[in-house]
């Protein structure tokens, strides 16, 4: 199954080692950063599962709960999770899916048969309250993802959401963004009362708070 940017992300229930979830019901009212990886007790999974936990109170100020797949059971993931905790010195609490079957990732297509035809690849969903996805990335499996620029896409995200603006190249938080050329002069004198700098015709930049 193929999916896309602005797809409805399909629902499921799974075992984590924190007991089962229903995926929409646990997601709620919040973003999900859904993560996966291609076994437990494996070097680069380790690393960024521990950066993920080390990282739970930028999560949580984003509204973003992080949910983990690995294609091993509850019970490997319970064990795997002291040697993250150790290794990475951290205290691993979000829940990592149990996806033995590999049927949640073959429902997100995290299945790529070049890679392996049993483990999952390094895939990124992004998705926001209203359970669409709003973003993908994949990684091969020895290469680690960097967290700096997950944490990024999803400030981009939810700014756009919040004032109708776009990011620029290498955009961080507080700088300048970009306003839509779908957002005429008119209207953008209402949405950014703070003005802004026109570089072309297409190309506007402002700030926002």
């Amino acid at each position: 199954m193929t999916l896309h940017i602005g797809d409805i992300a399909p629902d499921f229930t799974a075992d984590t080692q924190n007991g089962p979830i229903s995926f929409h019901e646990w997601a709620g009212d919040s973003w999900v950063f859904l993560f996966s990886h291609p076994a437990d007790f494996t070097p680069v999974c380790t690393t960024e599962m521990g950066r993920t936990a080390q990282l739970a109170q930028e999560f949580d100020k984003r509204n973003t709960k992080p949910l983990g797949l690995s294609t091993d059971t509850a019970e490997e993931h319970r064990k795997w999770i002291e040697d993250v905790n150790d290794t990475q010195h951290t205290d691993l609490k979000f829940p990592i899916l149990a996806d033995a079957d590999l049927s949640i990732a073959r429902m997100y297509d995290m299945i790529h048969p070049q890679q392996s035809e049993t483990a999952a690849v390094r895939s990124v969903f992004i998705i926001d309250p209203a359970k669409r996805i709003r973003l993908t990335m994949t990684y091969p499996m020895s290469v680690g993802r960097n967290f700096d620029e997950i944490l990024r896409v999803i400030d981009a995200l939810q700014l756009g959401d919040k004032f109708r603006i776009a990011t620029p190249a290498d955009w961080s938080a507080g700088k300048e963004v970009i306003i839509p050329p779908s957002i005429k002069d008119e209207e953008a004198v209402t949405l950014f009362p703070q003005g802004w700098t026109t570089h072309r015709p297409y190309l506007r930049t402002t700030l926002v708070a």
